[in-house]
């Protein structure tokens, strides 16, 4: 038996035996998300930014397919204390917000800590998004979730610093005043990161910030003065896309040995070794993934430097087939609309989250022109690649599996 199959079983059983205490207590007695709560939650609570809130340091993202009537992973997840619930109004075409009303209907709105985002590219013209647009699809979001406010709202996916001028900051202050949102932020997928997080700081307004973050990012110095500026501004940290996904049998070649962690665990935590970060929001497609990640968050154990140093080692072997999103550096170097991050990321869905039929939907929606590389010259945009990542053969792979058939439901 490996050894982190034998620290997985042992966490698991301990998750086990506590949730089985927390069976006789319900609402704000098992919480304390709410200002000045003091009751103890499952998994451990953190304040976000200085908001004065406190969330806990696992949260679950919304990204994914929930049962539309009683969803056990859900349920299992709020009674170990994973109170806070991400969505989009993107996500799996509006499936998300209306599954997850009925959890929040089961467990009571109170009980719970509700995110929320509204994509710019939902605008016709990309990155060209008017801050009404943001305004505007609020009253949408809440519908679908069938409730009157967000506890947090995010403009999603934002890789542009217009969206931190003031008309954008004045817009979500009428947010707040309509008391439709208690906080405001956005999120990140990009490699211009750190540009972002710089004029955050700056420009006031903006309460947390989720991004992605992982042990492949651990040790960029642009990013972690970006950080450090962000955090000393009082913005609260959200870190995401957590694993740093890559296929799963190119993940093997690192074969991960540890006495007390999991390779999921063990790249959780990493990021809440980093005591910048407030909260990981992590997709728990099951019930033992979500028992796997909160037996991490409840863990007091360290990680041990030899384990820092094998996700290092699994970082440099691997990076070749992980983009990192940096879209401004790759896109810039062709001479006409290409996006090849975003070809990644669905690349990335179908061979490491398994997310095949998502993974097509999303590569059908792109116009022919945004994922047409035939004809492009794409010898800068690789030597631009932070990753070394052969982007012609990995663009080339992406248009082989993802367009085998047309858009696929989900």
């Amino acid at each position: 038996m490996k050894k982190n199959e034998i620290g997985r079983r042992g966490f698991l059983k301990r998750t086990t035996a506590a949730g089985a205490i927390l069976a006789g207590t319900s609402g704000l007695e098992s919480l304390s998300f709410a200002q000045g709560g003091s009751a103890v939650a499952r998994v451990p609570m953190k304040e976000l930014g200085t908001t004065g809130v406190k969330i806990p340091v696992l949260g679950m993202g919304g990204s994914q397919k929930f049962d539309a009537r009683y969803d056990r992973r859900l349920h299992r997840a709020f009674q170990i204390g994973i109170t806070y619930f991400d969505s989009s109004e993107r996500y799996s075409n509006g499936q998300s917000h209306r599954t997850l009303a009925t959890f929040f209907e089961q467990v009571e709105r109170k009980n719970v800590w509700i995110t929320s985002k509204v994509s710019s590219e939902t605008h016709p013209a990309r990155n060209d998004a008017p801050p009404e647009h943001f305004k505007n699809n609020v009253d949408k979001v809440l519908n679908e979730l069938k409730t009157d406010y967000l506890d947090m709202f995010f403009m999603h996916g934002i890789d542009d610093t217009r969206f931190l001028e003031p008309e954008f900051i004045k817009m979500s202050e009428e947010l707040k005043k309509s008391k439709k949102i208690n906080f405001f932020g956005f999120s990140c997928h990009g490699g211009n990161l750190p540009a972002l997080l710089e004029k955050a700081a700056q420009a006031g307004g903006i309460d947390a910030i989720m991004f992605r973050y992982s042990f492949r990012t651990y040790g960029d110095a642009a990013l972690n003065r970006a950080i450090d500026a962000a955090k000393e501004a009082g913005i609260g940290l959200l870190a995401m896309k957590t694993m740093g996904a890559i296929a799963e049998d190119d993940e093997r070649i690192l074969n991960f040995q540890s006495q007390n962690f999991t390779l999921p665990q063990a790249k959780l935590k990493t990021i809440w070794a980093d005591d910048r970060i407030d909260c990981c929001v992590s997709e728990m497609e099951n019930i033992q993934m979500v028992q796997e990640n909160s037996a991490a968050a409840l863990s007091t154990d360290p990680l041990a430097m030899e384990e820092f140093h094998q996700l290092n080692r699994l970082a440099a072997q691997t990076a070749g087939q992980h983009c990192l999103g940096c879209r401004h550096l790759c896109e810039s170097k062709v001479d006409r609309e290409l996006k090849i991050a975003d070809t990644l990321r669905y690349l990335m869905y179908h061979q490491a989250y398994g997310k095949h039929e998502l993974a097509r939907e999303c590569f059908g929606r792109m116009s022919p022109e945004d994922r047409d590389f035939e004809r492009v010259d794409l010898e800068a945009a690789m030597a631009a690649c932070p990753q070394g990542i052969r982007l012609d053969q990995k663009l080339a792979e992406a248009s082989r599996i993802l367009g085998e058939k047309g858009p696929s439901k989900v």
